[in-house]
């Protein structure tokens, strides 16, 4: 079935995940802009064909933007996402978070933009949660700044649908990696890690290493991202009835990543241990079916992501595989 071209706007499309999303419009034939400060995002992850614009979410010029492209769908990539960052300076932590959604949404109500898909986060907005895999009907109690802002993004989005009637989608990562990923964050352990071998250097754990995430591929979050952009959406009350788990429903100690990582590069560099850090979650495995029942799938076993992204890693840096 033929559909026609979208106007869209991929905030933080010069990042790691957001430019990935932002190729995966492109390829299907949609019109593409992209909005990034290029604080933690990169020229050269900017994919051909789209419209870059240098800003800021938060500078009141993105209105003008909104008002010239007149975006059908907004895809919000942009954001603060280290958890340890947001605890150093929460404030600016908010600023990013919330004050530049909230920009993006006025922008957005002023042009009639249709639908809007959110970046939230499932490794934090549960807190420490007690069922695991955790599905979106569990509690949110967050234990970060980072997760409030997350959550209270969330938040804000339902008061836009339900009494300003912009629709929205909130996408509830687990710990994505994949080529282009830069070393922050929990999951950026994968790209520490590559680069760690890559020099020949021990790789350092904190704590035992038993602690659990659940590490899903960059090309499969994209392939959310996709199908949620066109999702014939359900009327429902509560953040659950918009909110959509994306992970792999199995949870990887560090220990067992670091294993896996040793078995896809071909080498081995030892490991230290460190204190483990504070406040930090100890085990977060995401329960996607909610997503699955819709025809998502995780298409992507560990051993393939990992190769996939060592490679890119090595490939950059001009180094040898093995």
């Amino acid at each position: 079935m033929n559909r026609q071209p979208r106007r869209i706007l991929v905030t933080g499309g010069a990042g790691f995940i957001g430019s990935h999303v932002a190729e995966a419009y492109l390829a299907r034939g949609d019109d593409v802009w992209i909005v990034d400060d290029l604080s933690t995002g990169r020229r050269e992850n900017l994919p051909s064909g789209a419209e870059f614009v240098e800003m800021d979410v938060c500078d009141p010029g993105l209105r003008n933007l909104f008002r010239e492209a007149r975006f059908d769908l907004v895809n919000l990539h942009a954001a603060q996402i280290d958890v340890r960052a947001s605890v150093a300076d929460p404030a600016r932590d908010a600023r990013v978070n919330l004050f530049g959604l909230l920009n993006v949404m006025e922008s957005a109500l002023e042009v009639g933009t249709e639908r809007v898909v959110f970046v939230s986060s499932g490794g934090v907005v549960y807190g420490e949660p007690e069922q695991i895999p955790t599905p979106e009907s569990a509690p949110t109690l967050p234990l970060s700044p980072y997760g409030v802002t997350k959550l209270g993004g969330e938040l804000y989005l339902n008061y836009y649908r339900r009494i300003r009637g912009v629709e929205y989608v909130a996408l509830r990562y687990s710990n994505v990696y994949g080529p282009r990923q830069d070393p922050h964050g929990e999951a950026g352990v994968v790209a520490i890690f590559s680069d760690r071998l890559l020099d020949g250097e021990a790789l350092t754990i904190f704590g035992d290493g038993d602690q659990t995430r659940d590490y899903v591929f960059v090309k499969d979050v994209v392939s959310a991202n996709l199908l949620v952009s066109e999702l014939a959406l359900e009327d429902g009350e509560g953040l659950e009835a918009r909110a959509f788990n994306v992970g792999t429903g199995v949870g990887t100690s560090v220990n067992a990543l670091a294993d896996a990582l040793e078995r896809v590069s071909g080498r081995s560099s030892g490991r230290t241990h460190k204190p483990a850090r504070a406040g930090e979650v100890l085990h977060s495995t995401l329960d996607s079916s909610k997503l699955q029942a819709l025809g998502w799938r995780p298409a992507h076993s560990m051993e393939e992501g990992l190769g996939q992204t060592f490679q890119h890693i090595a490939a950059q840096r001009g180094g040898a595989t093995a």
